[in-house]
């Protein structure tokens, strides 16, 4: 079985996880390579997080363990970064 890419609600769903990363982080007054280096990623990847895609028209799919990891970073609980709602990525749906 292929893999489903995510589409749609999707690019909504990374851009606004990479702002609310972005903002947290803005507010602890932490820079990108401090976050990235103590989340163990690089500063690049977390660049891509921050901006919502890993390339031009991509939206960005970290895996959980990164975001996490960011989230433990920036002292926050998962879900201050997801949007509210979230939104509703089922296959198949209407």
């Amino acid at each position: 079985m292929a893999k489903r890419r995510p589409t749609g609600d999707w690019d909504a769903l990374a851009t606004t996880l990479g702002t609310n990363i972005q903002r947290v982080r803005v507010e602890r007054g932490l820079s990108q390579e401090q976050v990235a280096y103590a989340a163990g990623l690089s500063r690049y990847t977390f660049q891509k997080f921050e901006k919502g895609e890993s390339m031009p028209g991509t939206p960005a799919n970290p895996s959980l363990r990164n975001i996490l990891a960011i989230a433990q970073v920036l002292e926050v609980d998962i879900d201050s970064l997801l949007p509210d709602p979230l939104p509703d990525l089922r296959a198949g749906r209407p």
